[in-house]
């Protein structure tokens, strides 16, 4: 018996979900769960559908294919473990948590390697068994560093999705590009927000009352990517900055797992700079 997960998007008409269930129940296939939605202003219509049967996938696809509109997006994937990249800069809390989840087996993923701009956290993801690239940026520019961090990507041949763990340099279009909707960044994201140096002290200073933090795919507007999840939690007079700047890292590490798990299962939809996760 297989597993698939049907991802659908297409241009929303009469008719559709009564194709997609023929095909399952004239294939023998069993629906373990499955989920839909359609959004009226795009007329876009989302089906994300889990079944068990005896069929090859190829043979799935092309059923759906051939049975859906021309508009249709179909993709069937067998689950298995994704591989990914995490990339760090000198802050462990997003890392730390992510290798902690994998190591418990949490996460349908395989951890190719950490890349990092600085050796700072080398002997604690070793701890891990997991490679640690380093790649300085000193007296490099932006160009010629991410062109060397490229070249150790480029030796994985499969990355499903790199994950910026408090990676604290901004990417360049171009690579961008070469892994779009495959970035997955964290950030803060206070109400109000602040930007620059020290946004908790910022935050501090103006008495905010909540903090939280976005995780979000990657995009050449500097985060403003499709967002996959968010968390706020409450805060008052009693925090200090330094108080808010715990509270922010124990939001983001969770924020970021949690997108990541998202993505690792195949439940995000990205569309006009927005998602549909079910």
């Amino acid at each position: 018996m297989s597993v698939y997960r049907v991802l659908i998007d297409a241009n929303d008409e009469k008719g559709l979900v009564h194709k997609v269930s023929g095909i399952f129940y004239n294939n023998g296939l069993n629906i373990i769960s499955n989920s839909e939605f359609v959004d009226n202003e795009s007329n876009k219509f989302f089906m994300r559908s889990v079944v068990e049967g005896d069929i090859e996938l190829k043979k799935l696809q092309k059923l759906l294919v051939d049975a859906m509109p021309n508009s249709a997006n179909i993709n069937v994937i067998e689950p298995k473990d994704k591989n990914i990249v995490i990339m760090a800069t000198k802050e462990m809390h997003a890392l730390g948590d992510i290798l902690v989840r994998h190591e418990a087996g949490e996460l349908e993923a395989n951890i190719l390697a950490v890349i990092s701009n600085y050796s700072d956290l080398k002997s604690f993801v070793e701890k891990f068994d997991i490679p640690f690239i380093a790649v300085s940026h000193e007296g490099a520019s932006r160009d010629e560093h991410e062109q060397k961090i490229l070249e150790e990507l480029a030796k994985f041949s499969d990355i499903d999705y790199i994950v910026l763990a408090k990676y604290m340099r901004i990417l360049t279009p171009e690579f961008v590009k070469a892994y779009e909707n495959k970035i997955i960044n964290i950030h803060h994201s206070f109400l109000p927000a602040f930007i620059g140096a020290n946004p908790y002290k910022q935050a501090y200073e103006r008495g905010v009352k909540i903090i939280g933090a976005t995780s979000h795919f990657v995009n050449n507007n500097l985060d403003e990517g499709p967002i996959i999840a968010q968390e706020v939690i409450h805060v008052n007079h009693a925090y200090g900055w330094r108080d808010m700047q715990k509270s922010g890292k124990d939001v983001e590490k969770v924020v970021l797992s949690r997108a990541l798990k998202l993505a690792l299962e195949d439940r995000i939809f990205v569309y006009a700079n927005k998602t549909v996760i079910f």
